[in-house]
């Protein structure tokens, strides 16, 4: 047997229905966002699981709620799995930043890892603490599956730490919608993606939600 970790992004937000950068905005889901939260339980409730961790946001610990309740388990909260602190992007739509802080923009889009958004943190920071959580988790339970709940950039991120990819472009190498889950196994050679973004637990209606 293998540590096999699943990193679930949460269900809907009104952020990312109308494009918006959500970070440190302690956004909850949007209805459709828990009809996800719920999608996800009942595919997945058969499923034997070791632990649960997530991100302490509302719209984390709102997805992690009908998958612990169908199976008893409490989640464990780690301030190291938030969502990137987009700083005074937070709540505007690329659109509107682009406008409004043109260069810093650019600049963050060519490399975010070393440029922040105004006010806010580099990918490398939350590569660090985010990592940080993954260590523990291989730790802790050295088989078995363990879901992680957290966020789109995190889940970027930490995809890129674990399979040897410039964290500097995690937002052009990975597809990580509302909803989806990435399956990484921990394997003897090192940790081997299973599964990238999968939504198939959702139904054609939710999959097809605009938003990002």
């Amino acid at each position: 047997m293998s540590l096999t970790l699943y990193l679930l992004r949460h269900g809907e937000t009104e952020c990312s229905r109308n494009h918006a950068f959500c970070g440190a905005i302690d956004s909850e889901l949007t209805p459709e966002g828990v009809e996800m939260a719920h999608a996800f339980a009942a595919a997945y409730s058969s499923t034997s699981w070791e632990a649960i961790f997530s991100s302490p946001m509302r719209r984390t610990m709102e997805t992690a709620k009908p998958l612990c309740t169908a199976i008893g388990i409490q989640p464990i909260l780690r301030d190291g799995l938030r969502e990137i602190n987009y700083g005074k992007w937070e709540g505007k739509t690329p659109e509107v930043i682009s406008q409004e802080y043109h260069d810093d923009y650019l600049r963050w889009s060519a490399d975010p890892a070393w440029y922040a958004p105004n006010g806010g943190e580099l990918a490398v920071t939350i590569a660090s603490r985010a990592m940080q959580v993954i260590e523990e988790i291989k730790q802790l339970y050295k088989n078995g599956n363990v879901l992680v709940v957290t966020h789109k950039a995190t889940i970027r991120i930490i995809l890129c730490s674990l399979l040897g990819i410039d964290v500097g472009r995690f937002r052009y190498r990975w597809g990580c919608p509302v909803g989806s889950v990435s399956i990484i196994e921990f394997t003897e050679h090192g940790p081997m993606l299973l599964t990238l973004a999968d939504r198939t637990h959702l139904d054609a209606r939710l999959r097809n939600l605009g938003g990002t």
